[in-house]
């Protein structure tokens, strides 16, 4: 006895029949595709062009744009902005353009003081010099005193002209102090050189390398720029 729904069974050439009920997923499940592998090495994009260094050194101020105005067309754009602002305008214009340059130039000069390599000036820059700053920073000389002592003798000087035995110790005492101030400097340029030697023996020694080191030693501690960063008496 054939059922209603089993009318159709031999449709398909099968002796079996296949009872499909609602609800039912028979399908084989769908594998999620893997995940692309990438060559050692690989670096994803990251969406936007690297920035150019030389425009990232502009922008911190290391180098000058070498598209920026001159000073001469500076000059012209500030009379032409002159020409379209009041007399109050142009006096709190300027008085900002002054404020922005000194705070830029507190900053470089931070930057300058700190020993930072990218601020400095060509002849400051290198380990050799550094290790020469160290090594007169961590001494001391009688040197450092050179711009205190020249300005009292500048002003013994004055009085010596109405006191003529004053003027005539005094030209006496100038003498050995210039004399002192010599000898030393010679002092000075032979011991650095030759710790320079020793602790790097390529680098360039000489007499420029111990005139860097005389014109530090005879600036005030506080004067000097870079700032020291090793301590009187510390082993450099």
């Amino acid at each position: 006895m054939k059922l209603p729904w089993q009318k159709n069974e031999e449709a398909g050439g099968s002796g079996s029949s296949k009872i499909e009920l609602p609800g039912r997923d028979d399908a084989p499940a769908v594998a999620e595709p893997a995940e692309k592998q990438y060559p050692k090495g690989y670096t994803p994009p990251k969406g936007r062009p690297t920035p150019k260094r030389l425009d990232q050194e502009i922008k911190r101020g290391v180098v000058r744009d070498p598209n920026a105005a001159s000073p001469a067309q500076m000059r012209q754009r500030e009379k032409e902005l002159k020409k379209t602002m009041s007399k109050e305008e142009w006096k709190a214009h300027k008085k900002e353009v002054r404020a922005e340059n000194r705070a830029r130039n507190r900053e470089l000069q931070a930057k300058m003081d700190s020993g930072d390599e990218r601020y400095l000036m060509e002849r400051d820059k290198g380990e050799v010099r550094r290790f020469v700053r160290d090594w007169v920073d961590s001494q001391r000389f009688f040197n450092n005193y050179v711009m205190p002592v020249a300005l009292i003798l500048v002003v013994v000087m004055f009085l010596g002209t109405w006191l003529p035995r004053l003027a005539a110790a005094l030209s006496i005492a100038t003498l050995l102090f210039i004399l002192t101030i010599f000898i030393e400097g010679f002092v000075i340029g032979f011991r650095v050189n030759r710790r320079v030697r020793q602790k790097f023996p390529d680098a360039k020694t000489g007499f420029s390398l111990g005139m860097y080191a005389f014109s530090r030693a005879t600036q005030p501690r506080n004067w000097r720029s870079p700032k020291p960063q090793v301590a009187l008496g510390e082993k450099v």
